[in-house]
């Protein structure tokens, strides 16, 4: 053991080692190892569902200690009554199936043209110069003037609120799409044309793979705007819906039914992008990042 080491022992406090052995040096304990574990294992939704619900504790004591009238803010114990209310006697079961039937119907159709016209545009220059300005001369309408025309072409039915759907989650699919088909890089593209690769091999070996994430981040935001889609449909003219059911209990001052509706759908849209979140994560898993945010 060297001088150096003996004094500095020493001057530790620790019994000097003789010359030839060796010691094993504990390292300090981090004081807040366990701290920060248990703080990793609580999931982040905790903390939103935590927040809600004192939200929600919030609005009862405001509405009780100055006792609001039901018609202007129910408690929500009176809209979870109303909500329980409603699926037992089955109202809000059958108007919310008519609704997610709409989203369903009216989003398929968005993404199944908006798919189509991406690839028509970023594969063929004339169909761009042609059909693109279209595109957007259309989008340039607002939805909510287009409603009512609908109605009276196809009727108080499916079918307007369908196309409404459609038409209100196109244009966001679209533009995601168009600009992930041309996110591939051109030295890429040339390679593989290079090697004596297809028009559609080259797409479906990398263009459809770069397109896949703008794809599903156009589809996160199509979701959620055909929900409000149909519920615009269903304000306009309808006699079934979570949209319709919506004036009706405006109609007789039911706001209690009315924000139980709201939940219906806020549920309804929470769940369609999860859906379309958890599909993301499955066919474009290249793209997750594992999450190294380091806690506060």
């Amino acid at each position: 053991m060297s001088t150096h080491t003996k004094r500095h022992a020493a001057d530790q406090g620790a019994p000097a080692v003789p010359d030839g052995q060796t010691v094993a040096v504990e390292a300090p304990a981090s004081s807040d190892t366990p701290v920060r574990s248990r703080r990793r294992r609580v999931p982040e939704i905790t903390y939103s569902v935590l927040v809600f619900i004192g939200l929600l504790v919030v609005w009862q004591v405001v509405v009780e200690l100055f006792d609001v009238s039901n018609i202007l803010v129910p408690a929500p114990t009176a809209v979870a009554e109303s909500l329980v209310a409603g699926f037992q006697d089955g109202s809000l079961v059958t108007h919310s199936l008519v609704t997610l039937k709409e989203i369903l119907i009216g989003f398929g159709i968005a993404v199944g043209s908006a798919l189509v016209s991406a690839v028509l545009i970023t594969q063929f220059r004339t169909v761009e110069r042609v059909l693109f300005p279209l595109l957007i001369l259309t989008q340039t309408i607002p939805k909510v003037a287009m409603a009512p025309l609908l109605i009276v072409w196809f009727g108080i039915g499916i079918s307007s609120k369908v196309l409404t759907v459609a038409l209100i989650a196109f244009f966001p699919l679209l533009i995601n799409a168009v600009l992930g088909f041309r996110s591939a890089a051109y030295e890429q593209v040339e390679m593989l044309r290079s090697f004596g690769a297809s028009r559609m091999q080259v797409m479906r070996h990398l263009q459809i793979p770069s397109a896949l994430p703008h794809i599903f981040a156009g589809l996160e935001v199509a979701v959620i705007l055909s929900v409000t889609g149909a519920v615009v449909a269903e304000f306009v003219g309808s006699s079934e819906g979570l949209g319709y059911l919506i004036q009706a209990t405006n109609f007789t001052l039911d706001v209690a039914r009315t924000f139980a509706v709201i939940v219906v759908l806020s549920a309804v849209g929470i769940a369609l992008h999860a859906v379309v979140v958890q599909l993301g994560k499955w066919l474009v898993f290249w793209t997750s990042t594992p999450d190294t945010t380091s806690e506060v």
